[in-house]
């Protein structure tokens, strides 16, 4: 296993209610990207885009960040209700079938999904609370890590109660400053894991004060 491959997952919220924030939402995207590009060794990106009318759309699966296109308004265009568990569940198991199809010595040594959005869950039919946490629960004694963003602090307890760490958790300011601002810190995050710098993804007092 080497020990410079990191793969980033990333579920992005694309429900309705993201509009108002849909240009930083891209622009945080973008400049998240164009860091990690920037960053010494391999990385590769998984994007899904998940809202009610469909609830798992896979825009790059497995992709090396120099391949990764750029979001734009024609890409992201919220539209409906937030199906969270949904969305979690099946990237999850997504994630560990196509881990798996790859030989173990090419597998990345980092598994990081992150989860951002502005609500709560209110669409989810395929999978339940207690069947997301079981497979974050499994995941995370494999060692991946998850990292929730998100505008609203509901969404939060939802996240916590399916396993997702609060130190690895981040309410921000539902303005284009708090998402530019969650955006830099989880990529600055993942930036310092990716050089060897950190041990987790945990957010610091620095993040929080920022949002507030």
């Amino acid at each position: 296993m080497t020990s410079i491959h990191t793969h980033i997952a990333i579920l992005l919220d694309r429900s309705g209610s993201m509009e108002l924030l849909r240009d930083d939402i891209i622009g945080g995207f973008n400049a998240f990207v164009a860091q990690q590009r920037a960053v010494p060794g391999e990385a590769t990106l998984t994007l899904v885009q998940f809202d009610s009318q469909q609830p798992y759309e896979v825009l790059h699966r497995f992709a090396p960040l120099a391949e990764v296109q750029l979001l734009t308004r024609d890409s992201y265009v919220p539209r409906a209700a937030t199906p969270l568990l949904d969305a979690m569940g099946q990237a999850i198991i997504d994630l560990q079938h196509d881990l798996g199809a790859i030989p173990t010595a090419r597998r990345p040594a980092h598994v990081i999904v992150v989860i951002i959005t502005d609500g709560r869950e209110n669409a989810s039919i395929e999978f339940s609370k207690g069947q997301v946490a079981r497979l974050v629960a499994q995941t995370q004694a494999a060692g991946w890590e998850y990292v929730f963003l998100s505008a609203d602090m509901g969404a939060i307890d939802d996240a916590l109660a399916v396993g997702v760490r609060a130190e690895a958790s981040l309410a921000f300011r539902r303005d284009a400053t708090g998402t530019m601002l969650a955006y830099q810190s989880l990529s600055d995050n993942i930036a310092a894991q990716r050089a060897g710098r950190r041990r987790d993804l945990s957010f610091s007092d620095e993040d929080r004060a920022q949002q507030r």
